[in-house]
């Protein structure tokens, strides 16, 4: 992969991070519209598990009836320990609503 191109989609990191236990979860999680992609400054209500993420970006998403507000720090290559997993993203304070 060429260096600072790299893009995973928002349902693969999101399975990869160990937010869903599926996929098909993960998928779900964002077809319903719960989660927020900035990418660049921008804020985007993702509609689509397609849709990709990137190293910086930040995703916000509420589950079990909590704000999560994660950084994207690495995409990943498996779903791995959950040690791993959490080397993929760093928490952020959720913004209050």
């Amino acid at each position: 992969m060429t260096p600072g191109l790299e893009s995973c989609r928002v349902d693969v990191w999101l399975w990869r991070a160990r937010f869903a236990k599926t996929r098909s979860l993960a998928a779900a999680l964002v077809e319903k519209g719960a989660v927020r992609l900035t990418h660049h400054g921008v804020q985007t209500r993702l509609d689509k598990p397609s849709r990709s993420v990137h190293p910086g970006d930040d995703i916000l998403f509420a589950q079990g009836g909590r704000l999560i507000a994660v950084r994207v720090l690495q995409l990943g290559e498996r779903r791995g320990p959950p040690s791993e997993a959490r080397a993929l993203y760093e928490a952020l304070d959720a913004p209050e609503t």
